[in-house]
């Protein structure tokens, strides 16, 4: 549909991503530019194909297969817009769907046809068409005469310029400018935006999320963490909202499915969009998120999660809307308990201590010892210093907002309406017009997700917390303020995102006018970020070309949702002293896990099969037995959700959903010894999917068929 314009050769020098790795059999850290590729050495490593079968900026290839779905990635598995990723990113969609009557989250969900397909709200998927560097107009946007807070500021106008430049010259596409180095480098990315994405299939929560969060991030896992939802179009082929109308997306290439699944040793690679690493942030980033930043959030979230548990123990009606919230906190909280553990376990932070002592002694020996450059990690380490001492105010009171529903609608009015007084350039993203819609979707689904009980919970958890001055803002009672606001009527919601600040100031609602009183701290908080970041901004810039040139190598640039490659083997690891982690699980171990009380529920359907053996042509032929779930060492973060599994020949083995726990470090360091991430067994998906669930015409579509094919041993 788009003709794609890589500029491979300007990007291997933007990037500056090492090319000199030394061959062995198992994975290698980093999360590649899909421009360097070509200089890894995959065949090396067992790739059957041409790297040019992965990425070709002259014709389709695998790269044209992948997708990104929100924050998490996806495969299209045929040449229709279906798309596989994993449940938990699929969840907010099968959630919203969901009502006591129809609870897909307990019961799952197949649609026999396209017409039965359900939209998934506040979903949209993305395609990389192209990308170019554009550091040299981003740089030219800031001077030295600036402050740090007009720096960001700056930044963040000729990001917008520059997006909506590409998007004026490609309409219906989306635009976006991805910093590659801190403040050294950026390169302005090409999506296919598709905004009709609808749910497809789903196991129940019994399968998609079995051993639930007692088991997230850890080893053994017997999670059937998969999908499928479905990309639609208008019928012309472009971007286009809901409708009937709309025809599945063809996609430029589709991943084909291996029902034969994957062995151990076998070389894999994944492809997908990782969220954020900090492995060229200093030690005293990492000792503030040791000291500060994670224990604060993991005790926040413990106790949100708590309340939302509670509150939806006797109400499945309230569970099902307190649902994603709990996901998404659970995940979040065991990841920062595993990061701290991490921290502590390893000699992450001692390294790169001496790491920096070491680049402190060349800078003052090759510079002097008072040239500007020898205050670099010193002025860095002061910006985190006044981060540690605001640190549990801050996140606190940012909690207050999001963690509180009221607030969060009643802030998101009062925000939209200052903003939506600016210029659309000089707007925050989320109210620019090319963002609004979605915005105004997102707020849709906060107040559906509302629960009075408890909000009022979380708001008295929060304020207790904050401990707001009562002389600024008055004294709060809390029944008070839920019986003095309509925010949860949508028509009078409506009304008020067409205000304007001051016709606001005038509305009779107890939220509103609390959030009034708010804003300008919320403010003030705003504007210290922006200069916090405009100075860590010109700091890690100047850091990263003084550490280039003392090691006299080049780094591969921090995740940063922008598409990588990974590639590793198939292989089971060793996380303390006489233990060692096998890297296949079956269906045995779901059924000996089985106790019948959440989260460790499976469906009686299953159990009776496993009973008979009725694995047909994705059984394990040595265990006679299904595959669940397996291990490999690729480099993998957040956002690598849902990211396709694929072989030496460029099929799709499984879908990666976590990593190990001992891995949660990975965002800080990798290591062959315990970064492991974990993928849902393709096999295991194929059986539920066509075998448990009946849905065998999804198979058809992937053209898995019904050969008689057998899994690999």
């Amino acid at each position: 549909m788009f003709q794609k314009t890589f500029l491979i050769l300007t990007l291997a020098v933007l990037l500056g991503v090492s090319v000199t790795l030394a061959p062995h059999a198992s994975g290698d850290e980093g999360m590649h530019p899909i421009s360097q590729i070509a200089g890894i050495g995959l065949k090396e490593k067992g790739l059957q194909l041409d790297t040019s079968a992965i990425f070709n900026s002259e014709t389709t290839c695998l790269v044209d297969g992948i997708c990104r779905v929100n924050g998490c990635t996806g495969s299209f598995v045929s040449n229709t817009g279906l798309i596989i990723t994993n449940h938990h990113c699929a969840y907010g969609a099968i959630q919203q769907a969901s009502s006591t009557d129809h609870d897909y989250l307990r019961d799952g969900f197949v649609a026999a046809n396209y017409a039965a397909e359900l939209p998934a709200q506040g979903y949209v998927v993305r395609v990389t068409e192209s990308f170019e560097d554009v550091s040299e107009p981003m740089l030219a946007a800031v001077n030295d005469a600036m402050d740090f807070t007009a720096r960001t500021k700056a930044l963040e106008r000729r990001q917008k310029e520059l997006e909506k430049q590409a998007e004026d010259a490609n309409p219906g596409m989306r635009a976006e400018v991805a910093e590659m180095f801190t403040g050294k480098t950026y390169v302005r990315f090409l999506y296919t935006y598709i905004k009709d994405v609808r749910l497809v299939f789903a196991p129940p929560e019994s399968v998609g999320r079995f051993g639930g969060d007692t088991d997230n991030w850890e080893w053994p896992r017997h999670t059937g963490d998969f999908s499928f939802m479905r990309a639609y179009v208008a019928p012309n082929g472009s971007s286009a909202d809901f409708s009937t109308d709309n025809v599945p997306y063809q996609p430029k290439r589709f991943i084909q499915v291996a029902a034969q699944g994957v062995a151990e040793g076998d070389f894999v690679m994944l492809l997908g969009y990782p969220g954020r690493t900090a492995r060229h942030k200093t030690a005293r980033y990492l000792r503030y998120l040791q000291e500060d930043f994670l224990p604060v959030t993991v005790d926040l979230y413990q106790q949100q999660i708590r309340i939302l548990e509670e509150t939806g123990k006797s109400d499945r009606s309230v569970a099902l809307k307190n649902l994603a919230r709990i996901q998404g906190l659970a995940n979040v909280e065991k990841r920062s308990r595993g990061q701290l553990k991490g921290l502590a376990r390893t000699n992450i932070l001692a390294e790169r201590i001496a790491a920096e002592q070491r680049l402190q002694s060349h800078i003052e020996k090759t510079r002097g010892s008072k040239h500007p450059q020898t205050m670099i990690l010193g002025n860095i380490a002061n910006v985190y210093d006044q981060m540690s001492k605001q640190n549990e105010y801050e996140l606190s009171l940012d909690n207050l907002r999001r963690g509180c529903l009221s607030l969060s609608l009643a802030y998101s009015i009062y925000d939209a309406a200052v903003e939506r007084a600016k210029p659309d350039l000089e707007r925050e993203p989320a109210y620019m017009d090319r963002n609004f819609d979605q915005t105004i979707q997102q707020i849709g689904i906060v107040q559906k997700d509302f629960d009075v009980t408890t909000d009022k919970l979380i708001l008295k958890l929060m304020l207790d917390r904050v401990k707001l001055d009562e002389k600024q803002y008055g004294a709060l009672d809390i029944d008070q303020l839920y019986a003095g606001t309509r925010l949860l009527d949508a028509e009078f919601l409506q009304s008020c995102l067409t205000k304007s600040p001051a016709e606001l100031a005038h509305v009779d609602d107890t939220f509103l006018q609390m959030i009034i009183k708010l804003y300008p701290e919320y403010l003030r908080l705003r504007e210290l970020n922006k200069n916090r970041e405009g100075e860590l901004n010109q700091l890690y810039g100047d850091l990263v070309t003084i550490k280039q040139d003392f090691q006299q190598t080049n780094f591969i640039p921090d995740a940063n949702s922008t598409l990588r490659l990974t590639h590793g083997t198939v292989r089971g690891y060793s996380p303390a002293d006489a233990i060692t982690m096998a890297p296949f699980t079956t269906l045995g171990g779901v059924i000996a896990k089985t106790t019948g009380v959440d989260p460790f529920i499976t469906p009686p359907s299953i159990i009776a099969l496993h009973a008979k053996k009725d694995f047909g042509r994705f059984a394990l032929p040595k265990q006679n037995d299904i595959p669940v779930a397996f291990l490999y060492d690729t480099d993998t973060t957040g956002g690598n959700s849902g990211s396709p599994v694929i072989n030496a020949r460029g099929e799709l083995v499984g879908v990666n959903f976590d990593r190990t726990f001992e891995a949660t470090i990975n965002d800080f360091a990798w290591n062959t010894d315990y970064s492991r991430s974990i993928g849902v067994d393709i096999r295991y998906a194929l059986w539920i999917t066509g075998t448990v669930f009946g849905a065998q015409h999804l198979l058809d579509e992937m053209k898995v068929g019904n050969d008689s094919a057998k899994s690999k041993q």
